[in-house]
């Protein structure tokens, strides 16, 4: 990937990827980059829209450049005019392309003169891919309406005008007018104390790149969690999610011995209602998590600690393409690690980390080659594809044995140094790399190779000699498994009353991929595994019990995919229907009724699925129809 240009950034000389060609993004940062955006928005809940004007502060590169080009999807244009140093405005001519799948629309706006800002009205769409709204009924408390967004990976843009490419950061003040008793977040620091008064003003100084800009609105309430956190809920959720996330200035404290200080202020929580589509999006100031992480014991907070993990790996240095994701994926999902370690112990580390190495193992064969790598070749895909457990997994795996070839205490210096050194830059996989090699790698040599370093990288599947961990509670399962399949153990002799989630999820991720029916049946007997309230253990008991055969659990199993819109919980259970005609029909009768409250990502997920199933026997898309 082409350089164009560096920045002195202390000692150092950092090279920049801000011009960086992104596939995913119409925008040409090498003739104009946005560096701050202006928002004016009025939250419309019953036309589902946003009314916004976004002001947008120029640097331009090129002095040939005649043109600003913006990303945007579904958006509604009303007027855009140039924006002079002392606030004088003139119209300017612009055009919006059609809509290309996955791209959006790429909006050309003529700016010859380089205006200091581009202001530009507009409205979004009610079915914009990166909002979701709610009715009352569809809310825990039922009162209010809500709104969530979801930026990442590409969906900023159908709600904003922008550059929406992660390797080009800005901050951003927002105004945001919305119904009085509505209270409103977004990526920024927020104030616990803010009346509700129907309007909300944020600033957010450090820059980010577009797929952090978040928003929500809703019948929240506050429930401080220390001095610089708080955790916000609707009213009956509050308290639950506090008591489950009372240990986060632990954890903001933790990371801040280990990689510095936390640089964004506060660390806020937002709970969203089921329907997000994704555990955790790491935004500025206010991580969204699902409540399915809310199960009363503490065993699932190690997301709150990912997306805490983010204010270092991934907020503050940035993958500059979708192709790096790695650089924000795998670096989080090993300071999670650390993080987990030092307030609950080893034993949940290792076994979460077990977890999925386990799983990775048993998946990347089945991947195509150039999936399989952590830095692949260019793919062709969607930016929400790019992303996989590759990028988590297989990467913290590699910081993992980076850390035992060189000692804890070398790779804690240099990767506190990598943070310092990229803080509040978009970098690539080479940028990483090009740190790498002469302060670690080359500082103490006979540790590790450079050609072990892009076998792990570039290379496909897991390199033979990655260490794995040893976890005896993990062990004893697996020989109970074992005896339990072989007939040499009853059921209700498991020893599984002092299991904890992650011990359940890892007895059922290891049963058969079609495990005996008879078995599933003694299982469900002996331990009520149909209808629990666990989600992680019940997505994993609903897929193996639907594969076993057992029809019984098919309106349990629905209930599940109907109350959880988060995909990583959802689509197993689609994925395990489909896989007969009885089933897919079963299937589409569940989508029909969940539809509506799943979000746009999680209804788009799906009907890719049924699309394949469809093409598989011939048969018409019926979402086409």
């Amino acid at each position: 990937m082409r350089l164009l240009s560096t920045l002195a950034l202390g000692a150092f000389v950092l090279p920049v990827a801000a011009q960086a060609a992104d596939p995913h993004s119409y925008a040409q940062p090498q003739d104009v980059v946005v560096k701050h955006i202006d928002l004016a928005l009025k939250i419309d809940f019953p036309h589902k829209q946003l009314d916004g004007v976004a002001t947008l502060t120029l640097d331009w590169k090129n002095a040939d450049a005649h043109d600003l080009v913006l990303d945007t999807s579904a958006l509604k244009i009303a007027s855009i005019e140039a924006v002079d140093a002392n606030g004088k405005t003139q119209a300017l001519s612009y055009q919006l392309a059609e809509a290309v799948p996955t791209m959006g629309s790429k909006l050309s706006i003529e700016a010859p003169k380089h205006p200091h800002a581009i202001r530009i009205a507009y409205t979004t769409s009610p079915a914009a891919s990166g909002l979701q709204w709610l009715a009352p009924a569809q809310t825990a408390d039922k009162q209010l309406p809500f709104l969530f967004s979801q930026s990442e990976s590409t969906h900023a843009r159908s709600w904003i005008p922008l550059q929406d490419s992660p390797a080009i950061r800005f901050t951003y003040t927002a105004q945001v007018t919305a119904p009085k008793d509505v209270r409103v977040v977004m990526s920024a620091p927020n104030d616990p104390q803010h009346a509700l008064d129907g309007s909300f003003d944020f600033r957010q100084t450090h820059p980010i790149p577009s797929y952090l800009m978040a928003i929500a609105a809703g019948d929240l309430a506050v429930h401080e969690t220390g001095p610089r956190s708080a955790v916000y809920a609707e009213p009956s959720v509050v308290a639950k999610a506090a008591h489950e996330f009372e240990d986060t200035e632990k954890m903001i404290e933790t990371t801040e011995k280990l990689y510095g200080p936390y640089r964004w202020g506060r660390y806020d929580i937002l709970v969203l209602p089921p329907s997000f589509p994704f555990g955790g999006m790491e935004n500025p100031n206010m991580t969204f998590a699902t409540p399915t992480v809310l199960v009363g014991d503490k065993s699932l907070v190690s997301l709150v600690a990912h997306e805490l993990a983010h204010s270092w790996s991934g907020n503050l240095v940035t993958n500059a393409t979708w192709r790096d994701g790695w650089l924000n994926e795998g670096f989080t999902t090993y300071v999670q690690g650390r993080i987990t370690e030092a307030l609950y112990g080893q034993s949940q580390e290792t076994e979460e980390t077990l977890l999925a190495i386990r799983n990775l193992e048993k998946t990347i064969g089945k991947m195509p080659e150039n999936s399989q790598r952590l830095a692949p070749k260019p793919r062709g895909m969607d930016a929400d594809d790019e992303l996989s457990d590759v990028a988590y997994d297989k990467g913290s795996w590699f910081l993992r044995t980076l850390e035992q070839r060189f000692g804890r205490e070398h790779f804690d210096a240099w990767l506190k140094g990598y943070f310092d050194h990229f803080a509040w830059h978009s970098i690539t996989t080479e940028q990483m790399l090009a740190y790498l090699k002469p302060n670690l790698i080359d500082k103490y040599p006979g540790r590790m190779s450079w050609d072990e370093v892009q076998e792990w990288v570039y290379g496909a599947g897991i390199p033979k000699d990655a260490p794995i961990p040893d976890s005896p509670r993990f062990d004893a399962i697996d020989r109970e498994r074992a005896a339990f399949l072989a007939g040499k153990l009853a059921a209700g002799k498991l020893d599984a009353k002092g299991w904890n989630t992650q011990e359940w999820m890892y007895f059922l991720d290891r049963l058969p991929d079609t495990p005996p029916l008879a078995k599933m049946q003694q299982l469900d007997a002996a331990w009520h595994l149909t209808g629990t309230p666990n989600a992680e253990i019940g997505m994993r008991w609903y897929v193996h019990a639907i594969a076993a055969g057992d029809q019984t659990v098919w309106p349990a199993a629905a209930e599940h995919a109907t109350r959880i819109g988060r995909l990583y919980l959802t689509m197993p259970i689609y994925k395990a229907l489909v896989a007969t005609p009885e089933g897919f029909a079963y299937a589409e009768q569940i989508f029909a009724k969940a539809k509506d409250g799943y979000h746009p990502l999680t209804q788009r997920a799906v009907e890719r699925l049924f699309a394949r199933v469809r093409a598989q026997q011939g048969k018409p898309d019926a979402s086409k129809h």
